[in-house]
């Protein structure tokens, strides 16, 4: 979660809540809407689906790099991403979130390690992080899903911060983006990506049922072919048991455009 870059002031943080049902614990902002979620018996699985596609990145980047680089997450969630790169994929991992009470409650509940050598959790907002010069093409992996307790669409939006986050990775760097909301909302976002990234860098998965699409850039580099993307899938699925066959399935290009904001 972070706060919008045009903010007159900082808003009222929603305090992290948890609930439990059925072995697995979610992350909730003082709202029903779930922000995260981790199964208490399989705490290195990926619980939601939506957080699963996030990982399709992987299918992005050769499999002999998939453990190297830097892992950055704008937004913390329930630290699902951040534990899979820096504990199963050893990456030196970065997560930025604003609200201090999400870290604590990822400490507290969902088995986020304390930082050390490979791991960095800072109390920060994402638009600061992202648009920091001393941070340009130091990242390989960006995963970004910043929405609030309302997760009525994403908090950062504009083509003003998917250009930054264009220039936060380094060549060949892949980005994957959660977007949930109305069908005129993502095709809104999706274009300021598109214009960000090119549009023949960019990729989409189909939505989920609860609607949350995943989208993928990569910076700098072509798409691999289907052939290769299939190895790398194959390897995926061998290694992490994650399920790169069928993000491959449902992997398309944009639709049509829609004229993008310059907002």
């Amino acid at each position: 979660m972070t706060r919008s870059a045009k903010a007159a002031r900082p808003p009222a943080l929603a305090p992290a809540t948890m609930s439990e049902a059925d072995g697995v614990r979610y992350l909730h902002l003082g709202t029903p809407w779930v922000q995260g979620a981790l199964r208490i018996r399989k705490p290195n699985a990926i619980e939601l689906e939506y957080v699963q596609r996030m990982m399709a990145w992987m299918l992005l980047r050769p499999s002999p790099e998939l453990t190297r680089g830097h892992a950055v997450q704008l937004g913390l969630g329930a630290a699902t991403i951040t534990r899979f790169c820096h504990g199963m994929l050893r990456m030196r991992t970065t997560a930025v979130e604003l609200n201090p009470t999400v870290i604590a409650a990822c400490r507290m509940w969902f088995r986020l390690p304390a930082d050390g050598a490979r791991l960095a959790v800072l109390n920060a907002d994402a638009a600061d992080y992202a648009a920091d010069p001393q941070h340009a093409e130091s990242v390989h992996v960006l995963c970004v899903d910043l929405y609030d307790q309302d997760a009525a669409s994403p908090v950062l939006d504009s083509a003003a911060f998917y250009r930054d986050c264009h220039r936060l990775l380094a060549d060949g760097g892949v980005m994957s983006v959660n977007l949930f909301g109305r069908d005129a909302s993502f095709a809104r976002s999706a274009a300021r990506i598109a214009a960000a990234f090119g549009a023949p860098q960019v990729r989409s998965l189909r939505p989920t049922k609860e609607g949350n699409t995943i989208v993928l850039a990569v910076k700098g580099a072509p798409i691999p072919d289907r052939d290769t993307l299939a190895s790398r899938a194959h390897d995926i699925e061998g290694r992490f048991g994650l399920p790169a066959g069928k993000w491959l399935r449902m992997m398309r290009s944009l639709p049509a455009p829609v004229p993008a904001s310059t907002a």
